[in-house]
């Protein structure tokens, strides 16, 4: 399109004004409109066929048309279509062809419904240059040009290529104008120059700057990539794992849970010591960087989980008060006064440090209790009720069979399900820090090529250690003074020494046949109502019923076998009140145990009805309680050799060798008659005779230092052929000088001896002194106790 088709310049033309982008006369560019003065400006060149004017806005006047100061030099052109869009806006698509400049005032133009600005437009002639230097500083700018086109990709080859190929010096310098990254009011400049020597020199100057620019810019780029890829390749290739995952739908969650995790750690920060907070934000720290399908990811959100799952500083505020712990042991438990004594004691001390604000997180509250004897007495049912009297929670440890001390410390995570040990666990099934621990079976820890438990329950265990206790699992120390710690046994020989040192010991011994009696009438009876579904007029037991229940159905010295025969009982007398619906009531008497009981299980050791000689009744202890044993003796003629039987252990032998030895001393001096049927004969009655010791049953495994006197006995009645007294029985260890020495079990051997039928107990002197007020009064009633210190005053109560 040529400007000779139109009127010839200067000439009215219609005005635009463009905000955003600036033109050269070169140009075919689409252009919106939004101002009406501009819509209506192209509509009138549109339908007058005429030309455009079309300038820009001068700096800080973008945006609306009242009061905007626009340049004079801008570009004629022509629209060469124009489209209407559904927003309102025009659109049209200008050929630049000329640069003009606005000769006269801008006037308002006012045409039927058309208003738009126009004025008198001058066409700029191009001025005469000097050809060699335009062409010199054109060869430059190319030059120029192409050295930033390598550093700078976004110049278009095919607009160079124009550019080389053109020798109109103010069409190159529109053109190069247009390439670079200048602000509108410094192209302006540039454009309204009309010594094109000069618009070249500036081009040139502005190549060279991005160049510079472009350089710097490069260097650092190619420093900073190179530092990335050393440093942080790790870091953006997770970030693209992070967004595919985003993508995926998986990224969000571990995102929150990671927040979860921080927001956890935040919420137990004062409640936890400083070296605790580092190892947990460390592991979390790690979790967050890891792939999360990584197996050492999954290790530590195992273990955050654990750690979270503590709960520190949750602490049992219930104040403590010995009457209510006293009140409790009364309530659960039957005789037991000595254990209930020692409890009570020392909560007492306790309490009375509470109410005084002294501390006794060492000393006497860092005392172990440990409750032993025999099974079923209610060594574990005491720290119940001790945890129950506190309002604090129980946490029951069974170490019977332990022997992996990671079991307790916990396993390191390095090993495949690592996990806390035993405590850590039992603090956190308990909700709190401060519960009561039981310890269980503490003397039947074992000992292997895996470590010791018992070294690490020396640690749990010693209050100046515990409060620094380090799990290995976790990693950190965790504070155990606060807690409680009872522990139960049944052997105190299976506990190590180190051990014994830190616990303070008491006994609970076996229950008398009265004592089970109302044991099983005030609390085994009621219970098992309940866990039966019975009522209380549904099913009656008479008192000699139970009691021959407790002797010959049950042999223990607690009252769990108790239970289950009670429990059986019951449930025979539901099956029969669902078979007959006419039956009220179950009563049970003695002659009905045989068909709800089955048959008896056990037989209680009587006495014999006559005196023998060599037969002599020895109590016993036992682990389930104690056991009156016949120890029975014959001669054979022989060599006075003594020939031993009934799986009798190492110390039961040597107490019968003892034994044999002191009785022959006796009879050198005389201190013991024997009956000599050979008189003709020069040696004494124990080298005419070999000797048979049997101590019933056979089977059964024996031993302990406490048969002596009664071996001695039953050789002492052998050899003098007097019978001894079928309504004693003994115990006591013997010495080679004939002195009797102490025992222990003495409370359940001398119940077995009431049991049994005895009237009279010889014991040590040394245990009359010290333990008769431990034996039940019932059975101090019925046994006559007897001291004893030598095997004289022994052969002088029981030989006939």
């Amino acid at each position: 399109m040529q400007l000779s088709n139109y009127e010839p310049f200067p000439t009215q033309l219609p005005i635009i004004v463009e905000d955003n982008m600036f033109l050269y006369p070169f140009m075919i560019s689409p252009i919106f409109l939004t101002e009406k003065a501009d819509i209506d400006a192209a509509t009138y060149a549109m339908e007058k066929n005429s030309l455009l004017f079309l300038t820009t806005t001068k700096e800080g006047f973008e945006g609306s048309r009242e009061g905007a100061e626009i340049n004079e030099i801008g570009v004629i052109g022509s629209i060469m279509r124009k489209v209407h869009i559904p927003d309102g806006r025009v659109k049209i698509l200008f050929q630049g062809l000329a640069k003009g400049e606005i000769s006269s005032d801008i006037e308002e133009i006012n045409l039927d419904e058309l208003s738009f600005q126009s004025s008198m437009i001058n066409l700029i002639e191009n001025e005469v240059y000097n050809e060699l230097k335009i062409q010199a500083l054109i060869g430059i700018l190319n030059e120029k040009l192409q050295l930033l086109s390598k550093i700078h990709n976004s110049i278009p080859t095919d607009l160079l290529k124009t550019i080389s190929e053109t020798d109109e010096p103010y069409r190159i310098a529109d053109l190069v104008s247009s390439l670079l990254k200048i602000s509108k009011t410094e192209a302006y400049d540039i454009y309204k120059e009309q010594n094109i020597e000069q618009r070249l020199m500036q081009l040139i100057d502005i190549i060279i700057g991005e160049m510079e620019s472009a350089k710097v810019e490069r260097e650092i780029r190619s420093k900073v990539h190179n530092k990335i890829e050393q440093t942080n390749k790790e870091y953006f290739l997770k970030e693209q794992i992070k967004e595919i995952n985003k993508e995926l739908g998986v990224d969000a969650q571990r995102e929150e849970e990671i927040a979860e995790f921080r927001k956890r750690l935040e919420a137990i920060e004062p409640n936890i010591e400083e070296d605790t907070h580092k190892e947990i934000k460390k592991q979390i720290d790690r979790f967050a960087r890891m792939h999360p399908d990584s197996g050492d990811a999954n290790q530590i959100h195992t273990y955050l989980e654990w750690v979270f799952e503590l709960p520190f500083g949750k602490l049992t505020s219930k104040s403590l008060k010995v009457t209510e712990v006293q009140q409790e042991l009364d309530n659960d438990h039957f005789s037991l006064e000595k254990p209930k004594e020692r409890i009570v004691e020392f909560f007492s001390v306790r309490e009375l440090a509470q109410r005084r604000g002294i501390s006794l997180d060492e000393g006497a509250s860092g005392t172990i209790l440990c409750f032993y004897g025999p099974p079923g007495v209610g060594k574990t049912s005491l720290a119940n009720s001790i945890a129950k009297a506190l309002g604090r929670p129980l946490v029951r440890i069974a170490l019977g069979g332990l022997e992996d001390v990671n079991e307790l410390r916990g396993h390191r995570r390095t090993y495949v399900g690592a996990m806390p040990g035993r405590l850590v666990q039992g603090l956190i099934d308990a909700k709190s820090m401060n519960p009561v621990i039981v310890l269980d079976e503490v003397d039947k820890v074992g000992r292997n090529h895996r470590g010791d438990p018992t070294a690490a329950l020396l640690e749990i265990l010693d209050p100046e250690q515990n409060s620094e206790y380090r799990d290995y699992y976790l990693n950190f120390d965790i504070d155990l003074s606060k807690a409680i710690f009872i522990a139960t046994a049944n052997d105190l020989g299976g506990i190590p020494a180190p051990l014994r040192d830190r616990m303070e010991f008491i006994s609970v011994s076996s229950y008398t046949p009265d004592e089970k009696l109302e044991i099983a009438k005030q609390y085994l009876i009621p219970q098992e109502l309940k866990k039966h579904a019975l009522a209380d007029e549904e099913f009656l037991i008479s008192d000699d019923a139970l009691k021959l229940l407790i002797d010959e159905y049950t042999r223990e010295p607690g009252v769990r076998g108790l239970r289950r025969k009670i429990a059986g009982l019951m449930r025979k007398s539901a099956t029969a009140l669902l078979a007959d619906e006419s039956i009220k009531e179950i009563k049970i008497e003695i002659e009905d145990l045989a068909k709800y009981a089955d048959k008896k299980v056990f037989e209680v050791s009587h006495i014999d009805k006559e005196p023998l000689i060599g037969v002599v009744n020895g109590l016993a202890w036992t682990s389930v309680g104690g056991d009156m044993l016949k120890i029975e003796a014959i001669k054979i003629k022989g060599k006075g050799l003594v020939k031993l039987t009934g799986s009798l252990g190492d110390v039961m032998k040597e107490s019968a060798h003892i034994a044999f030895s002191v009785i022959k001393i006796l009879i050198d001096n005389k201190s013991l008659s024997t009956i000599e049927k050979d008189t003709n004969s020069k040696d004494e009655i124990y080298r005419l005779y070999d000797l048979h010791i049997h101590v019933p049953e056979g089977a059964t495994p024996k031993d302990g230092p406490s048969a002596g006197i009664t071996m001695a006995v039953a050789i002492a009645s052998i050899l003098s052929e007097k019978k001894v007294d079928n309504k004693v029985a003994m115990t006591g260890e013997l010495t080679l000088t004939g002195k009797v020495l102490p025992i222990g079990g003495l409370k359940e051997k001398l119940i077995a001896a009431y049991k049994a039928g005895v009237t009279k107990a010889l014991i040590p002197d040394k245990n009359y002194e010290r333990d008769l007020e431990d034996i039940p009064q019932e059975v101090r009633d019925a046994v006559e106790i007897v001291p004893v210190s030598s095997i004289d005053e022994v052969l002088s109560e029981v030989l006939l």
